[in-house]
């Protein structure tokens, strides 16, 4: 009888572990816990926080961004795991139209060679926010300067 209770609490305790392990949370997967216009909102807000951090290649933190490290610091903070090279992003975003742009999408330019080599975070109204390049710091860009508008190839999504 003794061995019985023992046997049925060991069992009692390990299915307990299982539930609390089965529980736990992974790292977050690309996509958003939260609708997709309450997160882009949520993005350029958190951008919009960072205008003025320095420019430094390679940089992912508010001592320094790059432009895909500016994004993908940004959309850590909301929880979406994004890749972390400009090319990478434009692979794997949600392809989007220009006229269905969203607060948080992401623009992509070539602004060197032939290749996807920058990339800002759609803030809405024809506005934009990235780290431009060496010397600068994260600011406002708009579509309409003829030096992105003509450079501009494309837009993703990953919220």
């Amino acid at each position: 009888m003794v061995e019985w209770r023992k046997l049925r609490c060991c069992l009692g305790i390990f299915t307990l572990l299982l539930l609390l392990i089965g529980c736990t949370t992974g790292r977050p997967e690309t996509g958003s816990k939260k609708a997709g216009a309450e997160t882009g909102e949520e993005i350029v807000a958190i951008s919009q926080r960072l205008l003025g951090s320095p420019y430094r290649y390679g940089g992912t933190t508010p001592a320094g961004f790059d432009c895909s490290g500016l994004v993908h610091y940004v959309y850590r903070q909301v929880g979406i795991n994004v890749p972390r090279s400009s090319r990478r992003l434009y692979q794997k975003a949600r392809k989007v139209s220009l006229k269905n742009l969203q607060p948080g999408d992401l623009l992509f330019f070539k602004v060197s060679r032939n290749k996807v080599s920058h990339v800002a975070i759609y803030s809405g109204k024809g506005r934009f926010i990235h780290a431009p390049s060496s010397g600068k710091q994260v600011s406002a860009g708009r579509l309409d300067n003829p030096y992105w508008d003509k450079r501009l190839i494309g837009a993703g999504r990953f919220h």
